[in-house]
């Protein structure tokens, strides 16, 4: 696939059902690949097995079906892309870019949780597998709604970890490995992954991917001014009744409320979504409770 033509991606974690914050970042992600005449495609990141909750991405699934959400190619689940995982680990290993990584979190703690280099006291049977991260290691880039981001990752974030002592692939590893397969061009999600674009950045670099887009939509945030996600207050959506949810997440979006306010289905409300989204109403902080911008 051409690397001009729009990709985007929706890549939810089982980790619950469904709620507001996810809605928002799936229908702005599902929105901008639709005014680009792009597709739109959906990844299951399984990767991290603890946190997986059993029956947590049928849901999850079902409910982007109930909203009209679908993916334009099948869908996509990390816990079944082990060998591609292997074989880019096995390149940076073999290009020295790459390393074992033995300490443990009190070692890590010492160095005030930036790894730098490894001080570990004793071996591991089974170490973490990190990028070299060296310094002067600052990249920069546009942000879709944030405009420019820099940061020195080397000094902020350090070496990162590409494969857990547990033996479990890091998310930046499969995140990156994923995006290349697919030919994603864009990557739209929650403002809670801008500080991961960077070593992202880095990792594609390493590998000799190309570098999306990328877009980082608001977040939804509790009266505390957490992400809802991570709040008592992120109720699950209920899919039987999906008119209400996507006019709330249609408006969140900064989109004009009137347009989808005489709709009776969910699919004339995504024909109406489409044909009056407007990406320059975007608001380029988060949502507060009562509607406002942080």
């Amino acid at each position: 696939m051409s690397m001009t033509a729009y990709r985007g991606r929706f890549a939810p974690s089982p980790t619950g059902p469904l709620h507001a914050g996810s809605l928002l970042a799936a229908l702005g992600s599902w929105l901008l690949a639709r005014h680009a005449g792009g597709q739109w495609l959906v990844r299951v990141e399984d990767v991290d097995p603890p946190r997986t909750v059993p029956g947590a991405i049928d849901q999850q699934l079902s409910a982007l079906a109930a909203f009209g959400l679908a993916s334009d190619r099948p869908v996509v689940y990390q816990r079944q892309r082990d060998a591609l995982y292997q074989a880019a680990l096995d390149r940076l290993l073999d290009a020295g870019t790459a390393f074992a990584c033995h300490c443990s979190r009190t070692d890590l703690a010492e160095q005030h949780g930036v790894h730098h280099h490894c001080v570990a006291r004793t071996e591991r049977a089974q170490p973490a597998i990190r990028l070299r991260v060296p310094p002067g290691s600052v990249v920069t880039f546009q942000d879709g709604l944030r405009g420019a981001i820099r940061q020195d990752v080397h000094a902020d974030v350090g070496d990162v970890v590409l494969r857990r002592a547990d033996g479990y692939w890091a998310y930046q590893l499969a995140v990156v490995v994923d995006d290349g397969a697919q030919c994603i061009t864009d990557v739209v999600r929650g403002a809670d992954l801008l500080d991961s674009t960077p070593r992202q950045i880095l990792l594609q670099r390493a590998l000799g991917l190309p570098t999306p887009r990328y877009l980082h939509l608001p977040l939804l945030l509790d009266r505390d001014g957490r992400k809802l996600s991570k709040s008592d207050a992120a109720q699950p959506l209920d899919p039987d009744v999906p008119l209400p949810a996507l006019r709330r997440a249609w408006a969140q979006l900064g989109q004009e409320p009137a347009c989808l306010a005489g709709c009776s289905t969910v699919e004339e409300a995504l024909a109406q979504a489409r044909a009056g989204f407007a990406p320059d109403r975007l608001p380029p902080g988060d949502i507060r409770p009562d509607g406002g911008v942080r």
